[in-house]
């Protein structure tokens, strides 16, 4: 099978928790709230993995086992800020994986 489409991606998509992160980090400031975002704004948009944790109602675990997946996969970028690491989209990523989808299909 010879296509440019990041399989990696569809399967990180195909689970509705992981789609829905992604969805929240599109909007954090609406999704999380201002008092989110790291000190300083050293990672603007970034959000802590307890915040997208007490949001989807799952263990922890779960939650760093999914935003690890998804920062495998190039959706997200990380910053770890002291004791915390943030989360945001990785807008480029996300945009080259969209057109590689539209030329494909």
């Amino acid at each position: 099978m010879n296509t440019s489409i990041d399989l990696t991606i569809l399967k990180v998509l195909s689970n509705e928790t992981r789609m829905s992160i992604l969805q929240w980090l599109k909007d954090p400031e609406a999704n999380f709230g201002p008092e989110c975002a790291p000190v300083k704004c050293e990672f603007e948009g970034g959000v802590c993995v307890g915040s997208i944790q007490e949001k989807s109602g799952l263990a922890q675990s779960v939650i760093s086992g999914y935003l690890s997946m998804m920062q495998k996969a190039g959706l997200l970028e990380s910053k770890r800020v002291g004791q915390w690491t943030y989360y945001r989209r990785n807008e480029e990523k996300i945009e080259e994986f969209v057109k590689s989808l539209s030329v494909e299909l």
